[in-house]
């Protein structure tokens, strides 16, 4: 039963540094080998075990079969391989090829582990150095064995010489005498005097040996004048017992003779006839100093086991009896599970099940597994004392008599609690799926803003062209066509903001905003956009923040989330529209510290269950009909409030409405301030100009000429920028630029550094699908948002001439549809 301990122990111990400490306190080594992948691992004990250098690379199984001596290696081998193909128990005592070849044994105790097929694919154990054991044993034998073999010897010669004098009465006394002399335990013939003394009359060499002196230094001297009066009192009374019954007499003690102290076996044998009317003692003394030491060492290996087991606080191992019930208990137990040792042994094991568990018979069928297959491991909830569950690691082994085969007498049970290590793993599967939907929605962003990006250039050659036609004709039917025509265009541009902003590549405007003010703005709106079903109800504080956002955004965010809200309410009903201040202390989600408003819209609809909440604000996801829905709506929105530093939280209930917060930093400065900042607005007119347009994309090329053509200027067409820089050089009427920003080979922020180096004094205006400043451009570079009016133009091509050191950022954009 201690072996099946050390293998459990061993087998989960190497877990923590204060078991691995422990372990290496007491010469422990600890193995694993792999079954599947055929790969063993050792801790740093197990290589001093072995006489090993302490490195893990090649086969350590290889390593370790050479460090076996050659006389015992294949017999190793061959009892390794048959461990490993059978699950259970395993012990192997193997000599070693030690560096100093001195002879050296090593104890191997382990456990083969099964799969969830049953077939065995891990080895798990312990080495200990049995070197001293096995040096102790075998002189104990060696010993022992030499003076029974003596002993039997003399027996013999006794028996011999007894039958010779049987037949020979007369048979000489010298042989006799040779006998006793040469036998290797102490023998010594005592006088029982009628004064009480005990005086020595024979010894045979082994004791002049022990006793270190001479016949003529001890014979006819009485015990107490050889001995000393302190160490002869206990032999006196035994061998005056001997005397006065008859009996035999035995004793250990331990002898301080010929300057070495020594344990010794004693016993007295009364002779049973008198000589001169005196009695004689036989005393016969055996050497047991080795043996002791050797069961003294064993004794405190046992206990120093025992220490360890107990020392153990990570795992809960103990012992059940065989009906179930506690029979030992560990600090481990008492530290995870809760009780003391005097309050659950002689408990049924039952009790640290659920009462499910309980109900449903599990703690009856793990023992009954673990006696029909040798072991029962699973991991499900167990209770502590105080009512408390935790996730726990549960192995039962049964013990057998013997050396295994025996009768089950009992099972060992080892408990952790994996607790911790299962919340860990739950948040990093969180944390896998987090990164999955970042990197799903940032791939996502990166497509809707390409396919943006290719809308705006189309618009801008579509509004372009509605622009002028518009102007050019006539025909009150054409006219609507073309107004119809560019309300369409002003919606898909629209539709191409919302898609850059959830693609966060929308530039926004951020200025602050007066939140009641803009929802009383958009009310007249609202109503109209919402229907007669749907009251819209405001709760506002008398006192609110400004917040820092885009105004416009804003907005369509506001009319996104309320067209939402009215949806989710096919039978009309209330829309509650408010707002409150709110403190963030610390990081809260995506939310830095900060002060904020919360804006909020909540509608008593149909709601969401968690299946759809958890999808409402990917891209392109909707629970509308067809035709009604693109999906963009609520990612839009999550768009805005992440550029503005804020963050878009829904809370939902299926069957109790739905609320959208939409949490906005407050604004820095205070509204006047910020109003002082702006500088006003351009004056339309501006002078006839040659301007050079750059644009890879040929119908937006065609486009922008018309446009400026029409109001009066020169253009020079550029496909690309080196096409453009060719024209710089050849022609030098060209007063202003106009490139787009996307272009193969050369951007147009490199065509404008090009322009810098050598024509620094040609303004420039950058125009791009994406309407945001690219990385590392002039704050002061005037922009062009696609698709763009020809007023905007007008507007940017005014701003441009302006002093560059006066000049105010402008960027223009297409104004709500």
């Amino acid at each position: 039963m201690s072996r099946q301990w050390e293998g459990h122990f061993g087998e989960r111990s190497a877990a923590t540094e204060r078991q691995r400490i422990a372990l290496e306190a007491g010469g422990i080594g600890t193995w694993c080998w792999d079954l599947v992948a055929d790969r063993m691992s050792w801790s740093a004990q197990m290589f001093r075990n072995l006489g090993l250098s302490p490195r893990s690379d090649g086969d350590l199984y290889a390593r370790l079969l050479e460090a076996v001596h050659p006389t015992e290696r294949e017999s190793a081998n061959d009892a390794f391989h048959r461990f490993r193909a059978y699950p259970g128990p395993m012990r192997l005592e193997v000599r070693l090829v030690w560096p100093s070849e001195e002879p050296h044994w090593v104890v191997f105790l382990g456990q083969v582990i099964t799969d969830g097929d049953g077939m065995p694919s891990e080895m798990l154990g312990i080495t200990i150095d049995s070197t001293r054991r096995r040096r102790n044993e075998e002189e104990a034998a060696a010993a022992l064995g030499q003076s029974e073999q003596q002993l039997r010897e003399l027996n013999g010669e006794l028996a011999v010489r007894a039958e010779e004098r049987a037949r020979e009465l007369g048979a000489s006394r010298a042989q006799m005498q040779a006998i006793f002399d040469n036998t290797p335990d102490w023998l010594t013939l005592f006088r029982a005097t009628a004064d009480g003394r005990f005086v020595y009359e024979d010894m045979n060499r082994a004791t002049e040996i022990a006793y270190g002196l001479d016949r003529e230094q001890v014979i006819g001297y009485a015990l107490e004048e050889i001995l000393g009066i302190e160490q002869a009192q206990l032999p006196l009374r035994l061998m005056q017992a001997c005397i006065e019954t008859g009996q035999n007499q035995r004793y250990n003690a331990q002898r301080s003779m010929a300057g070495v102290t020594r344990s010794i076996d004693v016993m007295f044998v009364r002779v049973p006839e008198r000589h001169d009317g005196d009695y004689r003692i036989m005393a016969t003394a055996r050497d047991i100093t080795e043996r002791k030491a050797a069961e003294a060492t064993l004794r405190s290996n046992e206990e120093q086991f025992k220490r360890l087991v107990q020392g153990v606080t990570d795992y809960s191992l103990y012992m059940l009896a065989l009906d179930g019930k506690v029979a030992s208990w560990n600090a481990g137990a008492q530290r995870i599970k809760g009780y003391a040792p005097e309050e659950i042994i002689g408990q049924h094991f039952s009790r640290f099940y659920t009462e499910e568990d309980r109900q449903n018979g599990e703690p009856e069928r793990a023992l009954a597994t673990a006696a029909r297959e040798g072991r029962f491991e699973k991991v499900g909830w167990r209770v502590r004392k105080n009512g408390e569950r935790f996730w726990a690691n549960v192995i039962i082994d049964a013990i057998r008599d013997g050396d295994g085969d025996g009768e089950i007498i009992g099972f060992a049970k080892i408990t952790r609690d994996i607790t911790e290590q299962r919340d860990a793993r739950a948040a990093l599967d969180r944390t896998r799926e987090a990164l999955y939907q970042s990197q799903k929605m940032e791939a996502v962003g990166q497509l809707t803003g390409g396919i943006a990006h290719d809308f705006n250039n189309l618009l801008t050659a579509v509004i372009g062209s509605l622009e002028i036609a518009g102007r050019r004709v006539s025909d009150d039917t054409v006219k609507r066509l073309i107004a119809n025509a560019m309300r369409g265009a002003q919606r898909g541009a629209a539709l191409t903001q919302r898609m850059l902003v959830f693609a966060r590549r929308q530039q926004l405007d951020v200025q602050p905003v007066d939140i009641p003010s803009l929802v009383r703005g958009m009310r007249e709106m609202l109503e109209r956009s919402l229907g007669p079903s749907v009251l819209i109800e405001t709760r506002f504080p008398l006192s609110l923040e400004w917040v820092k956002t885009d105004p416009n955004q804003l907005e369509m965010a506001l009319l996104n989330l309320m067209v939402n809200a009215r949806d989710a309410m096919p039978e009309g009903g209330p829309i509650i529209v408010a707002a409150r201040p709110e403190t963030v202390a610390s990081g809260r989600g995506q939310l830095h510290p900060g002060s904020y408003v919360c804006l909020s819209v909540t509608d008593t609809g149909e709601g969401m269950d968690d299946g759809t909440l958890s999808k409402a604000m990917d891209p392109f996801f909707t629970t509308k009909e067809v035709g009604k829905g693109t999906g963009l709506g609520l990612p839009m929105v999550h768009g805005l409030a992440q550029e503005s530093g804020g963050e878009l939280v829904l809370k939902s209930q299926k069957g109790q409405g739905t609320t959208a917060e939409l949490w906005l930093p407050v604004a820095e400065k205070s509204p006047v301030a910020a109003a002082e900042t702006r500088a006003p607005a351009p004056s339309q007119d501006s002078p006839t100009l040659t301007v050079l347009v750059v644009d890879d994309d040929p119908l937006v090329l065609t486009n922008m000429t018309a446009m400026l053509e029409d109001i009066g200027h020169t253009v020079f067409e550029a496909a690309s920028a080196r096409e453009a820089l060719a024209i710089l050089r050849r022609e030098n009427a060209i007063q202003l630029v106009l490139t787009d920003q996307a272009m193969p080979q050369m951007t147009g922020l490199q065509l404008i550094e090009e322009i810098k180096s050598g024509w620094p004094d040609l303004p420039v205006i950058l125009a791009s699908g994406f309407a945001e400043l690219p990385p590392g451009a002039d704050p002061l570079l005037i922009t062009l948002a696609k698709p763009f009016l020809q007023y905007d133009l007008a507007q940017a091509v005014k701003a441009a001439l302006e002093d560059p050191q006066k000049r105010r950022v402008v960027r223009f954009r297409m104004p709500k549809a």
